[in-house]
């Protein structure tokens, strides 16, 4: 289907509704090689996905402690994980090393669907590391206008067409954030119609990617500015198209939520 037929209105937020047992990825500019966006673990050594699914990868945590690292409360529900660590530990591959979660906790406040939901999961690891770096959280509320980095694996798009398929490969793009409330927003914008404000590696959310980063690059390195938990959709909304221009993407705002984080990970510290 032609994203370019469909006219979509946004007047509600879907935070969870994008696992249907089909992975999907970021989708990219139609007029920019796919080759630009491709990325790896390497680059991104503190970010890893949580689950093989078919060809797919789901769902994406960032490390943000020795011990901890933060995802979407929904991927611990679309992904084995909260199963596991419920009884015992889930183990995933972080920047090529094997590591066992094995605690799972889920802000107070996530309900789906609920008005003030937070979608926000830690996770705990079973034994600190030093290595990779974790990265720090983004402690300022300056994110409004700003180009983040989003990463993530799974199927692959184009703005026109919106998904296409999955291939397993990861992927970073960039946005700009276009609001800053209770959430953070990204508009991922027709280079054909708005050139000015379209960025020349601009991308998008698709399914898959819930849990994953949208960083911001500073003088003191990369911040932990949000975390991907879904897209806006209204009446003409079609998984066949989801990821089209246009596309609104949703990020819990890290700054909002400091003080869960920091008690969370503290408590882990504490004799």
């Amino acid at each position: 289907m032609n994203c370019d037929a469909m006219m979509f209105r946004y007047p509600i937020i879907i935070l969870a509704m994008f696992f249907t047992g089909s992975v999907h990825g970021i989708i990219i500019r139609h007029d920019v090689s796919q080759f630009v966006y491709e990325t790896r673990s390497i680059d991104y050594p503190a970010v890893f996905f949580l689950e093989r699914q078919g060809m797919g990868k789901v769902c994406v945590a960032t490390l943000i402690a020795q011990q901890w690292a933060v995802t979407a409360a929904h991927c611990t529900e679309e992904t084995s994980l909260g199963a596991a660590a419920a009884h015992g530990t889930f183990s995933v591959e972080v920047a090529g090393q094997l590591r066992e979660i094995d605690s799972v906790v889920i802000h107070p406040r996530y309900q789906q669907g609920a008005v003030d939901d937070v979608d926000l999961a830690l996770l705990r690891f079973k034994v600190p590391s030093a290595s990779p770096r974790p990265i720090p959280l983004n402690t300022v509320k300056n994110e409004l206008s700003q180009v983040v980095t989003i990463v993530g694996w799974g199927y692959f798009g184009v703005g026109t067409l919106g998904r296409q398929y999955a291939d397993g490969r990861m992927r970073h793009a960039t946005n700009r954030i276009s609001q800053s409330g209770r959430y953070l927003r990204t508009v991922f914008d027709d280079p054909r119609k708005v050139p000015m404000a379209s960025l020349p590696t601009e991308g998008t959310l698709a399914l898959g990617d819930s849990g994953g980063p949208a960083f911001l690059v500073t003088d003191y390195g990369m911040r932990l500015a949000g975390v991907a938990v879904g897209q806006l959709t209204g009446t003409d909304y079609d998984e066949e198209t989801q990821g089209c221009y246009g596309a609104v993407a949703i990020y819990e705002r890290v700054s909002s939520h400091l003080a869960w984080i920091e008690s969370v990970v503290r408590s882990s510290n504490e004799p």
